[in-house]
């Protein structure tokens, strides 16, 4: 059984996603840096992908996979610092 995303909300500082076995999980919105730094509206303005599978939030250029979340990973773009 995949376990797939059926809604989104937040609070002032949580990402809360429901999923389709019944459980809900909340993440730090400090996970995701654009997340955190986006106003309300632009949290608000969010997309379920078909398959349930990630969320997308085209104003601030962000993607979330529900496997990630449910391993507990933030933001993965972050790239490590390149030497001098």
């Amino acid at each position: 059984m995949t376990i797939s995303a059926e809604s989104v909300r937040f609070d002032d500082d949580t990402l809360w996603v429901d999923l389709s076995d019944g459980r809900t999980i909340g993440v730090p919105l400090a996970w995701f840096p654009r997340l955190l730094h986006a106003t309300p509206e632009q949290r608000q303005r969010y997309r379920i992908s078909v398959t349930g599978n990630g969320l997308h939030w085209d104003d601030i250029d962000e993607d979330i996979s529900v496997a990630g979340l449910l391993a507990g990973k933030g933001d993965q773009s972050r790239r490590p610092p390149t030497a001098a």
